[in-house]
């Protein structure tokens, strides 16, 4: 054994002392330089005459802080505590207290734009973002690929040493590239996170949430509520990373995906608002303006903007109408509640590791309160997802189990007005009741002022360049090797101890599925496109019938009184300069056919591919939108199985509770369930099951005969089941989904992963305990 060791180690000797250079000294190593650092030691034949050097590691400088910042999903100006409104929020209200209040701040108007611009610090259309990224064209303004010359605050820290945490909603990534095999350019780990806990999605279900842990789908579970689970993961990464390197600052994005629909909420929670909402949404914005007035937090003499026409009175509601809206109230106010505990549990960590004052912290929202649940509220969101109002009598049904689990509801848009006070509209319209959100910005190591109110006017773009500000870095000028954009945001930090500050931000567009905007010197010019409201999917009009308003910002704060008539010479003039920025910044070609724009995804993906084959055990957790587009179109879904008797579970499913279908074995039977919104499924059974290879095959048939020229819906067809190419079962499906089934579930072989689609296996991923080679879906139209 020792020969051999010795035998060895002077091979090694003599294989090392082959591959020394013919000098006595070297002074460089490649392997150095290319991590940009030249090796400064020295190499010699022995080691008594050569000299150590270790690579110094990039570290951001001394007391450099930590940033967090707190994103609220569809959360109006109003909503917040100390905002005025009468919504418990004591976390985010203490750092109001012991920071600064921001009550000129603007967004987009819509999540994946502000959510894309808040990372990037460049407006929206300047990335690939200017509206959903379910709503991509192939334009440079709207193909929902944010370009390497932008790359994220978070990718501009990371390269200085800092190490990045991205939790909860993660929605400006095309749906069609969230798999496991991406690509990954548009996922938080190009985008400089270390680490990423999220939901790849516009939203998801808070007690079934779909989640991944950084490219991995996590496996189906339950969970007391999503948002607990991020405070949980935020408390364990903050305390490990400090533990290992206490110097070490980190960036945190922590975006609850409350109070986006699903509004769910914890029973204790609801029960403490019953009865809050009772006086309604006129009553409630009366009382939210005169608690703003009484915080400073608007100008005095602000005005509350009318009630938009197209929202009732609330007097004029029924009993039934009254106590079913004010309960929608209580489960969005409950939902709140919960989310800001989440945020003080995040907080009094900070404090207990002796890191929440040199923790830069913004708490803000993607855009306003959303006025998308209509004028019934909704059980189940897929509903205007697909263009559609939801029957009041539906929601009636529902009234029990509003905001539990096995709803998935949004409230009437009355309240999203009454969550906007004191503005008009809501999120998507570029009036201040769409994009003037709330901002908390603390970090008492940066600045000395503690309570009081900024009124500058300031953009979501600005907050990259304010962090890289506070942590003094300079935009840098490549990006592994790539020139990169100026920002358009600027930094916030030169009001932060200066309330008097005049305005640095001289100018800002907006543009969302035709509304638009301009600001500039305090003046606005805006326009409503086609006046549609956020719940009406698919109005299409020439944008040249647009009707511009004009208001003077600076002086009404609501948008209350409309001087179009009165200036109408300021009026073109900030219509000549809209014009100007939306041709810098991508805005063209606008296009308003929003369900063309959603379903066009499938063309892109797909061209003319009929035939779809996905294997087993991995084909799961595929996008909806990435899946074989079956909506609205005649196909087969066909398998083989080796049948031993006793199997049982999901062979394939598409969707979740919210629509969509299914295909599993039980009780000795297969099965084929379609999910159609009110709890309508059209469902399918054969005869019982032999043993050995069988074929089990669905077929869908368009009726084409019952198809209505110039309708979206319904989609009527017969759908049958066949088990060795017998007949075993015919269902008329009088409607179909032709947009979505779902937001956040996804298409999985096996099992049925998120909240099911059928209830006869609700709670339970019901996966299939025998062997699936293959799942083939071919389109037959």
């Amino acid at each position: 054994m020792r020969n051999t060791i010795g035998l060895s180690a002077l091979c090694i000797c003599f294989l090392l002392a082959c591959t020394q250079p013919p000098s006595d000294t070297q002074n460089t190593d490649d392997s150095f330089e290319k991590y940009g650092q030249e090796f400064k030691g020295k190499i010699a034949q022995s080691y008594e005459d050569s000299q150590e050097w270790w690579p110094e590691k990039k570290r951001p400088p001394k007391n450099s802080p930590n940033v967090i910042i707190f994103l609220l999903d569809d959360v109006g100006f109003a909503q917040v505590g100390s905002f005025g409104g009468l919504i418990e929020t004591p976390n985010i209200d203490y750092l109001a207290d012991n920071g600064l209040r921001f009550n000129n701040f603007h967004t987009t108007a819509l999540c994946s734009p502000s959510r894309a611009s808040l990372m990037a610090g460049r407006n929206p259309h300047k990335i690939g973002l200017g509206s959903h990224a379910l709503t991509a064209m192939g334009f440079p303004g709207y193909n929902a690929i944010v370009p390497p010359s932008a790359k994220s605050v978070a990718n501009y820290l990371q390269e200085e040493g800092y190490v990045n945490y991205a939790l909860g909603k993660w929605d400006h990534t095309p749906l069609y590239e969230v798999s496991q095999i991406g690509p990954h350019h548009r996922w938080p780990s190009d985008e400089g996170f270390a680490h990423a806990y999220t939901f790849m999605a516009a939203d998801v279900h808070q007690f079934i949430p779909v989640m991944w842990d950084d490219h991995h789908p996590e496996p189906y579970r339950k969970s007391e509520h999503l948002d607990k689970d991020l405070a949980d993961r935020a408390i364990q990464w903050i305390t490990g990373h400090k533990s290992l390197d206490d110097e070490l600052p980190f960036m945190m994005l922590w975006a609850s995906g409350s109070m986006h629909s699903p509004h769910h909420a914890i029973d204790d929670y609801i029960a403490k608002y019953k009865g809050k909402f009772d006086m309604g949404w006129d009553k409630a914005r009366e009382m939210i303006l005169a608690n703003q007035k009484a915080l400073g937090i608007v100008p005095e003499n602000t005005n509350l903007s009318a009630r938009i026409k197209e929202i009732p009175a609330w007097e004029t509601l029924s009993a039934d109408e009254k106590k079913m809206y004010a309960r929608q109230m209580e489960v969005f106010a409950a939902q709140m509640e919960h989310v800001d505990h989440q945020i003080g549990r995040v907080l009094k960590t900070l404090k207990r590791i002796g890191e929440l004052d040199n923790t830069l912290i913004f708490v803000t929202a993607d855009n306003g309160a959303s006025g998308e649940g209509g004028l019934t509220g909704t059980f189940n969101e897929t509903y205007v997802l697909n263009g559609m109002q939801t029957p009041f009598e539906a929601n009636l049904r529902h009234y029990d189990n509003w905001g539990q689990w096995d709803s998935y509801p949004h409230y009437h848009a009355g309240w999203a007005m009454a969550g906007n006070t004191p503005f008009p509209y809501f999120k998507q319209s570029e009036h201040r009741g769409g994009q003037h959100d709330a901002l908390v910005v603390h970090w008492p190591a940066g600045f000395k002022a503690q309570g009081e109110i900024r009124s500058q006017y300031h953009h979501i773009t600005d907050i990259a360049p304010t962090i890289m500000d506070a942590c003094n870095f300079e935009l840098p000028k490549e990006y592994h090797g790539i020139e990169q954009q100026a920002f358009t945001g600027i930094p916030m930090n030169y009001c932060f101890d200066n309330p008097t500050a005049p305005n640095a931000k001289k100018q800002q567009y907006y543009e969302m599925f035709g509304n638009r905007a301009i600001w500039k010197d305090g003046w606005k010019a805006v326009t409503l496109h086609a006046n549609r409201m956020p719940w009406d999917v698919n109005v299409v009009q020439p944008f040249e019938d647009d009707v511009w308003e004009l208001y003077h910002v600076a002086e009404d704060f609501s948008e209350s009184n409309n001087l179009a008539d009165e200036y109408p010479e300021k009026l073109e003039e900030l219509k000549k300069v809209f014009e100007q920025e939306a041709w810098d910044n991508n805005v063209y070609p606008m296009y308003d056919d929003m369900l063309a724009r959603l379903n066009k995804v499938n063309y892109v993906l797909f061209g003319d591919k009929k035939e779809f084959t996905y294997y087993a055990p991995g084909a799961v957790r595929i996008a909806e939108k990435a899946s074989a587009p079956v909506k609205g179109r005649s196909h087969n879904i066909e398998t083989t199985l080796d049948l031993k008797g006793g199997e049982e579970g999901v062979i394939v499913a598409c969707g979740g509770m919210t629509g969509g279908y299914t295909m599993y074995i039980k009780g000795g039977k297969v099965h084929y369930n379609y999910n159609f919104l009110d709890g309508e499924h059209h469902h399918l059974v054969s005869k019982p099951l032999p043993k050995g290879e069988v074929d089990i095959k669905f077929t869908f048939e368009l009726d084409r005969e019952k198809l209505k020229p110039g309708t979206i819906m319904p989609w009527p067809g017969t759908g049958a089941l066949y088990i060795n190419g017998e007949k075993q079962d015919e269902v008329y499906f009088p409607t179909t989904h032709i947009s979505t089934y779902s937001l956040a579930e996804t298409f999985d072989v096996g099992i049925d992963t998120g909240a099911q689609v059928d209830p006869d296996y609700q709670g339970n991923p019901f996966p299939y305990t025998g062997v699936i080679d293959r799942v083939t879906i071919t389109l037959t139209d």
